[in-house]
């Protein structure tokens, strides 16, 4: 039987070559997901070159040291925090904006974030400093404004309760407990903070807890 010098090779498709935004966008995915499973001090450049499927070079292009890729993958990622709507009450708003806070925190991107804030040391964390206020606390801090101010319309709120210090109380108290208690944030604390914190804070004199 005579045969043939030579066989076809098996046809393989060839992946697209991405470039641009398409790639970028596989580079800061890939970050994320290294920094949700193996940390900040997992995550290298190759890990991530590796997960985005190209070249070293391509990351390196682009964000020259780890902390750069970090921070855009951060502000590309983290869910928006854009709004609460009117439940009818103080209370109720607060906790609404509490759940979606925390859905934040434990998203991918909230791990990712997560992570770098518990991992990195001082002058590192300093780098992340800008990512976390614009994208975490002042829209939390806005949406608080926003909620206040609806309850010193409704008269649940006393109204010099809208100052710096009250808005502040929900996102310190949530990013204390996470980062040092390692709390999760389940509906029961949550609840708890509300109720035990927030309410007394927020409420005018000489209304008691049986008229809310």
């Amino acid at each position: 039987m005579v045969t043939s010098s030579w066989t076809a090779a098996p046809a393989q498709a060839a992946s697209p070559r991405r470039r641009g935004a398409v790639l970028e966008r596989a580079i800061l995915d890939a970050a994320l997901e290294q920094l949700s499973t193996v940390g900040w001090n997992g995550l290298t450049m190759e890990g991530v070159a590796a997960g985005a499927q190209t070249g070293k070079a391509a990351v390196y292009r682009r964000w020259p040291s780890k902390e750069d890729l970090v921070a855009d993958a951060l502000r590309a990622g983290l869910p928006p925090l854009v709004d609460v709507p009117d439940l009818g009450s103080v209370r109720d708003d607060l906790l609404e904006l509490c759940r979606r806070a925390r859905e934040a925190m434990f998203s991918r991107p909230g791990f990712a974030l997560r992570s770098v804030i518990h991992e990195c040391d001082s002058s590192q964390a300093q780098r992340f400093h800008d990512v976390i206020l614009s994208g975490v606390v002042e829209p939390t801090i806005r949406l608080l404004g926003a909620v206040v101010d609806r309850g010193i319309q409704r008269g649940e709120v006393r109204p010099d309760a809208a100052n710096s210090y009250v808005l502040d109380a929900i996102p310190a108290m949530m990013m204390y407990r996470s980062k040092v208690c390692a709390s999760e944030w389940n509906e029961r604390d949550i609840e708890e903070m509300i109720d035990q914190l927030m309410v007394p804070l927020l409420r005018p004199e000489g209304v008691d807890r049986a008229s809310r």
